[in-house]
């Protein structure tokens, strides 16, 4: 049971992105198929459709149709930002759970599990791209290989759950082309040679995997990526802008967009982006002006940065090389 790769991504200058194109579909094993079928499910082929439970709609005295509004368990409330919109959905309007994680945290991964799995939500909105669709299957990642808990692994645990019932998934998050070309065009020529060699200098200096797991777990309550970013928008300022700031009206349009579309939705988005999702809740924004890719003449372009780092990482450990040998 895996993700279909999703459609391309928009390289347009301009433009704008679906909701439809960011449906992940799953494509069921003959196995699974035959196993719904046997439960009597109504979802067959693609988990696209939720089917509501007895418990969770009535009838009301004018014979309209009223959902009922579930509340979260005590544990998890505090865990929870909830959002409303109009809706076209029955009701008239729609709630929007959203959960805020760690990125690398058990913690997070569980009250993902437990909330979707109590709500049940029509649709289960993570904060991943078509490009980084690979989170959701069970591939081995290098950095994870010795750590308990996969980067992103709470987006595959919200996926999991919104199969197991028949949950819409929508990828909701900015394409990270688009991020990463937006972030580059935008820094000033001294601050990518110095965002260069601090890459280069720490490629050389990483920290144990025995390390890397402590600082995971010292970080677990926080989103440790938008931390990051923040650190280093100290030295980057333009960082904090494209990596966070604009991805939050991006995740708030698009999240918005699918509110109005459904009656109950939860969100999995990093921590940090909480409040930047609120603040841009209901309020006007241009999604052209966030796919845009400023025209960038300057020399360090995405293609010869990435030439410029492989000759540095080369030249790095031929240098090394010599030294050693010349020691021994």
């Amino acid at each position: 049971m895996e993700p279909t790769v999703a459609p391309p991504e928009p390289e347009a200058q301009s433009g704008d992105i679906s909701v439809r194109d960011n449906i992940v579909n799953v494509e069921k094993t003959e196995e699974e198929e035959q196993e719904h079928s046997d439960s009597g499910s109504a979802i067959t082929g693609v988990d696209l459709i939720f089917v509501a439970g007895d418990d969770d709609i009535s009838i009301g005295a004018d014979g309209v149709v009223e959902r009922t509004k579930m509340e979260l368990p005590k544990e998890y409330a505090n865990s929870v930002m909830v959002l409303t919109c109009g809706s076209k959905a029955e009701g008239g309007s729609c709630d929007v759970y959203l959960i805020g994680t760690a990125h690398v945290s058990e913690e997070s991964c569980r009250e993902v599990e437990a909330i979707v799995s109590y709500m049940k939500p029509e649709v289960v909105f993570v904060e991943l791209c078509a490009s980084r669709l690979s989170i959701l299957t069970p591939q081995a990642v290098k950095i994870a290989s010795k750590l308990d808990v996969l980067p992103g692994a709470e987006f595959r645990v919200a996926y999991e759950e919104a199969v197991k019932y028949g949950g819409q998934v929508i990828l909701g998050d900015r394409p990270v082309q688009i991020t990463l070309k937006r972030t580059w065009a935008k820094m000033p020529i001294w601050h990518k040679v110095k965002f260069l060699y601090g890459l280069v200098f720490q490629a050389v200096f990483l920290p144990s995997p025995e390390e890397l797991e402590k600082m995971l777990k010292a970080m677990n309550d926080v989103d440790m990526l938008t931390l990051v970013i923040q650190q280093m928008s100290k030295e980057f300022p333009s960082l904090m802008d494209t990596l966070v700031h604009e991805r939050d009206k991006y995740i708030s349009c698009m999240l918005s967009r699918v509110a109005c579309e459904h009656s109950s939705v939860v969100a999995v988005v990093g921590r940090g982006h909480l409040q930047g999702i609120k603040k841009n809740w209901d309020q006007p924004i241009n999604m052209k002006d966030l796919l845009e890719i400023p025209k960038n003449k300057s020399v360090f372009t995405v293609k010869n940065v990435l030439k410029s780092l492989a000759v540095l990482v080369i030249g790095a450990a031929i240098v090394s090389r010599i030294y050693l040998a010349g020691r021994s």
